[in-house]
């Protein structure tokens, strides 16, 4: 005795309703064989539709045993049932069920797509299922622009495009007037005679009488099976099945292609909740560039400054530490020191430093002024370029020579006018009288502000306005191909020999404040940037909220997806691509728009570079990504996770 293709034995399916469950089948007992044309008919409440889901492995009964080809499918789990669903089973719905993105062919050609049938293959079959069912003419056409019976036509092609081994039709007649609805009928008993088992699920007698045997329900149990005398049962063959083998990793292609061209059609038949969407993502990720493009160009700014004073320089202080009180009483620094320092391989030059207040006066002008005795290398030391005249040399320093180089706020203040020239005028530093022999270019990024500086030989303002004969520091440009943590070293072990092997002096490298200061500047960044990543969050969040209307909006498309095969990871590819694609594209927009703010920025504040990297665009790239795989992640497995019956039956 061959096995049924279909058999249930003790079926029932209770649905909880308060305190005792409504039980919509009751212990059915049923065979059906391989090419059978079977009606099942009964009232309204009886249990049709019920009977047919739990047939085509939509539903799961909650008692009894149900088994198709001789496996079981209690305790299968939810994408093996959808293989059960693909592989056997084709559905005809009285609302047909069509998607309205898709056109005729793109609908019929969907279970394929989860079969991983070739692309070729399947575009053939669809285009042959609709031509046989005389649609040829309505390939391209959507659901909107066919009629009730041409619709149904598309569905029962959906049905056959696996192959169709069952055909389950609910009530497929129901929507349809009286010729389209004979026209489905005549079309269902050539499928029966092509070798396709048909289960008919309607109300109406007249439909079921088209069948070989009718089965009729009552409150969820068997009432009657008996075969229909008008339609004697013919020998059962078996369907042909759809040529095309799977397509192994082109069916993973595929299935990303479909579920991509999904979400941009979901977002663009949305554009306005998709913007919506996108500008938390727009405002965040603009906002995240922007902080990071205004730190990178502060940093910028602020190392250029330090660059003006000399960046790779190591200043030599008396004392253990600055503001040291015993700095007076030990042994001071001496001009010698910084000759010694000079001489060094390592070293590009040395000059020694000594600071005073002073004076002023030119004709009737008189000004204080800050007073900077260096030596001859001072210029190369801190890279400070003339606007004119010339620095002084190591004979000027010997001599004590009384001539000065004024910065261009000390040009401004004693020589106003523009007419006159510095170069040679004689200013009054305190009683001293000086010559000036050069004038400083005007600093774009300097600390002095509205101060004004006078450079003059140490010697000689140590000997005329100080009167004593050390040094106050030293500053030490490294030459460019020397670290400047192995030239800390050397300068500390040579002033240790100089000094008697006594540590009275302390190092200040300026690298050390570039470090600081670049590290300082990332804090205040990373800061900022973390402010502005909330805006992210909420963009996220406003994400989730949105993904989710979409389930809810979409529970009947996904229905529909599932009884045609989709698995569960099927469903949340597409929903996660959606929101990957709306926060990438949010994301790019973004990026667009603190683009244009930072040349804005750039254009209003002068002197202000604004710069954005790319890394930080990667990053903006890589947050937009990341955002949408765990925003979406929760929508997209609530879709995955819907039951199939429960969505379908969603309006």
């Amino acid at each position: 005795m061959t096995q049924p293709l279909l058999r249930l034995r003790g079926v029932g399916r209770e649905y909880p309703a308060g305190d005792e469950p409504i039980a919509a089948l009751r212990g059915v007992d049923l065979d059906i064989e391989a090419g059978e044309f079977v009606a099942v008919v009964g009232a309204s409440g009886s249990g049709k539709s019920t009977l047919m889901n739990v047939l085509g492995c939509l539903d799961r009964p909650t008692k009894g045993s149900y088994e198709v080809s001789g496996r079981n499918t209690a305790g299968l789990e939810p994408d093996e049932l959808a293989q059960l669903r693909r592989e056997h089973f084709g559905f005809i719905f009285q609302r047909y069920h069509l998607l309205t993105d898709l056109s005729a062919a793109g609908n019929v050609e969907m279970p394929a797509i989860y079969a991983g049938q070739r692309t070729t293959a399947r575009h053939a079959r669809a285009r042959a299922l609709l031509t046989r069912l005389g649609m040829a003419d309505r390939l391209g056409h959507r659901p909107g622009q066919l009629s009730g019976g041409q619709q149904q036509r598309v569905s029962i092609a959906r049905a056959l495009m696996n192959g169709g081994q069952v055909i389950l039709a609910d009530e497929p007649t129901g929507a349809l007037d009286s010729h389209a609805g004979a026209e489905v009928m005549r079309i269902l008993e050539e499928l029966h005679e092509e070798g396709h088992t048909i289960i008919l699920v309607t109300h109406d007698m007249g439909v079921a009488e088209h069948a070989q045997r009718i089965i009729e329900l009552h409150d969820g149990a068997v009432l009657r099976d008996q075969p229909n005398p008008r339609h004697p049962r013919t020998h059962p063959r078996e369907a042909a099945a759809p040529s095309g083998k799977p397509a192994g990793w082109l069916s993973l292609r595929d299935r990303f292609v479909e579920a991509f061209s999904m979400a941009i059609r979901a977002m663009a038949a949305h554009r306005m909740r998709t913007f919506l969407t996108m500008l938390g993502i727009i405002i965040g990720i603009a906002s995240v560039v922007t902080v990071v493009a205004l730190g990178a160009g502060s940093q910028q700014q602020i190392l250029a400054q330090i660059g003006a004073l000399g960046t790779n320089t190591i200043d030599v202080y008396s004392g253990s530490l600055m503001g040291d009180l015993r700095s007076v009483t030990i042994r001071p620094l001496r001009a010698a020191d910084a000759d010694a320092l000079a001489a060094q391989g390592y070293v590009d030059s040395a000059t020694p430093n000594v600071g005073a207040s002073a004076t002023l006066r030119y004709g009737n002008i008189a000004a204080s002024a800050q007073v900077s005795g260096v030596g001859a290398q001072y210029f190369r030391v801190r890279g400070i370029q003339l606007a004119a005249g010339s620095t002084f040399g190591l004979q000027s320093v010997d001599r004590l020579e009384q001539v000065l180089i004024i910065d261009d706020n000390t040009r401004s203040r004693l020589f106003p006018s523009r007419r006159t020239d510095p170069i040679g005028q004689v200013v009054l530093l305190n009683n001293v009288p000086c010559r000036v022999i050069g004038v400083l270019a005007k600093q774009p990024n300097n600390f002095t502000g509205g101060n004004l500086t006078v450079y003059a030989p140490y010697s000689m303002v140590m000997s005329r306005l100080m009167g004593r004969a050390y040094i106050s520091s030293i500053t030490v440009r490294v030459s460019d191909d020397t670290p400047m943590d192995a030239a800390e070293a050397a300068i500390n072990k040579l002033m240790m020999a100089r000094h008697g092997g006594q540590k009275d002096f302390f190092l200040n490298n300026s690298a050390n404040v570039r470090e600081t200061i670049q590290s300082e500047t990332r804090t205040m960044t990373l800061l900022i940037g973390s402010i502005a990543g909330i805006a992210l969050l909420v963009g996220g969040i406003g994400v989730m909220n949105i993904m989710l209307v979409s389930v809810t909006e979409r529970t009947r498309e996904i229905g529909v997806r599932m009884a045609v095969g989709a698995r569960q990871g099927d469903i949340l590819q597409q929903f996660l691509i959606e929101a990957v694609l709306v926060c990438l594209v949010g994301g790019a927009l973004g990026v667009l728009l603190a683009l244009g703010a930072a040349a804005l920025i750039s254009s209003v504040v002068k002197n202000f570079p604004m710069i954005v990297s790319i890394d930080s665009v990667i990053a903006a790239f890589a947050c937009s990504t990341a955002i949408g795989i765990v925003f979406g992640f929760l929508p997209a497995r609530n879709a995955a996770r819907l039951d199939p019956v429960e969505a379908l039956a969603r309006e």
